[in-house]
């Protein structure tokens, strides 16, 4: 029976977020005509504490709140390679994200496909980096969707069969109608109510977890009592030397391809400033320190015996929640995990929209398209990503979605060479870069499917064999075929370089 003191604070989180986002026309500038870049970069003018609540929100998923935490609750210590990806992140985005914003303000660009087509004079290499954007995005739509699902149920504020489905659908539309008008100011809006309502909501949840159990120590030997989980013999709190490699490309490859996703460079396009860019990501690991407190959730819930739904162990934590907290804060806990869901959906189905107009309709459709009506076909096809995700999301597993996002990491990560060697190398063949590519997703892809869709596969030759993590490997074998094959194709012709693009060193 659901508690109507935890319904009511819910759907005043949710419903308060939802009217605030509708107040995001009072940001828009009335004196410029409708153009994309006004509808998915904000006119590129937003300030330092909004864009790193918009940054930090978009990187920091509703999904990667539960996940993580679930994660820690399924595999023990392994799951904490997120915090120094996070970490690892930072310095990574401080040294790349401040040029490449440069580069697109100088070219007009923008997506990071536009300024591939700039720099290589590729529209080849460029369509290949959309449209893997544009795949590894979809399901991370959908996986935001899931987090919702967890969390509804946990807290049974999600009825059964087609009611739940149809409050689900509900949730999503305000999302959609407030992207459809306003652009990247709805979520950026929405990104200040999810950066406090998550924030304090952990805190909260993290002190009452500790007042517990008496402190960190007895939580940490009472969850190290209840590893391994059933399935995973491997699982415990002190990671096994054996996984060290896997631990530590886990580590890297997720911070370098989520440098590579594209709602990451949507919201750091729209910043006003190079310096905007650089301020924000010193100030990232705040959000790190967050993540790490819901990886501290995980082992909550271990030891408060929660448990999680077979194959669902991102419920843990909502479980964990329904089980401590008050009636009201569960509401307010359970409305704050929603919120953080609405903004990195919104931002990704902009991305996706901006990238499919300007890279595959623009390019190869419609070259003579106005800006009004870029604008307009972005905001139908943003719509359609949501209406796409929320069929997903209803229509088939969770796996699925879960597999494909797996899929997803390994193949942005290979648009990593022709993005960052572009900005910090002049000596980059488009066509060297396209064969990477190639390489790259196909041996990614042949990795992850045959070890079960999992993103740790083992290499090595007889019994020397090392875990490590599939997309690391994919990018090794792209990076090898650049190296092989760029000085082979620059004596076959001029070296495809286009200058007065604003990139390269000077």
């Amino acid at each position: 029976m659901i508690q109507s003191t935890t319904a009511v604070t819910f759907l005043l989180i949710v419903g308060g977020t939802s009217l605030l986002a509708v107040t995001a026309r009072r940001f828009r500038r009335r004196d410029r005509l409708p153009s994309l870049d006004g509808w998915a970069l904000a006119d590129r003018s937003l300030g330092g504490s909004v864009t790193w609540f918009l940054l930090g929100g978009t990187i920091f998923t509703a999904y990667t709140f539960a996940a993580v935490p679930g994660l820690v609750y399924g595999v023990g210590a392994l799951a904490f390679f997120a915090l120094p990806y996070t970490v690892v992140l930072c310095p990574l985005a401080f040294v790349v994200l401040p040029r490449l914003w440069q580069a697109a303000r100088d070219g007009g660009h923008i997506t990071v496909a536009d300024y591939i087509k700039a720099r290589y004079a590729s529209p080849l290499l460029a369509l290949a980096v959309a449209l893997t954007g544009i795949l590894a995005t979809m399901p991370y739509i959908a996986l935001q969707l899931l987090g919702i699902r967890a969390v509804l149920t946990a807290g049974g504020l999600y009825p059964q069969g087609w009611a739940g489905d149809l409050a689900l659908i509900g949730l999503f539309a305000v999302l959609a109608v407030a992207t459809y008008h306003h652009g990247l100011r709805a979520p950026a809006v929405i990104s200040l109510v999810k950066g406090v309502a998550i924030g304090g909501a952990v805190v909260a949840v993290v002190a009452v977890a500790l007042d517990e159990f008496g402190g960190p120590g007895p939580m940490f030997a009472a969850a190290e009592a209840r590893l391994p989980t059933p399935g995973l013999p491997g699982a415990s709190m002190h990671l096994d030397p054996t996984l060290y490699p896997a631990f530590a490309t886990l580590a890297l490859g997720s911070a370098m391809a989520l440098l590579m996703y594209p709602h990451l460079h949507t919201a750091t396009f729209a910043a006003s400033s190079a310096d905007v860019v650089r301020r924000v990501t010193v100030a990232l690991p705040a959000w790190t320190a967050v993540l790490g407190l819901f990886g501290l959730l995980g082992i909550a819930a271990l030891a408060a015996g929660v448990l999680a739904p077979a194959g669902n162990a991102e419920a843990a934590v909502p479980l964990l929640v329904r089980d401590l907290m008050p009636a009201a804060l569960t509401g307010a806990i359970f409305g704050a995990f929603v919120v953080g869901a609405l903004v990195p959906a919104a931002v990704m189905s902009i991305a996706a929209a901006t990238l499919f107009v300007r890279n595959v309709y623009v390019e190869y459709f419609h070259p003579t398209a106005t800006p009004k009506h870029q604008t307009r076909i972005a905001k139908l096809i943003s719509l359609t990503a949501k209406v796409g995700a929320v069929g997903f999301v209803v229509g088939l597993r969770n796996q699925d979605a879960i597999n494909l996002q797996l899929l997803g990491g390994v193949w942005i990560l290979q648009t990593f060479p022709a993005v960052v060697l572009g900005l910090f190398t002049r000596l980059s063949h488009s066509r060297a870069l396209l064969a990477g590519w190639v390489a790259g997703m196909i041996v990614g892809t042949l990795l992850v499917v045959r070890q079960g869709f999992s993103a740790v596969v083992w290499i090595g030759l007889g019994d020397h064999r090392t875990p490590v993590y599939a997309a690391v490997v994919a990018l090794a074998v792209n990076l090898v075929v650049v190296a092989a094959a760029g000085p082979v194709l620059a004596r076959g012709g001029p070296r495809r370089l286009r200058t007065g693009s604003g990139v390269g060193p000077s």
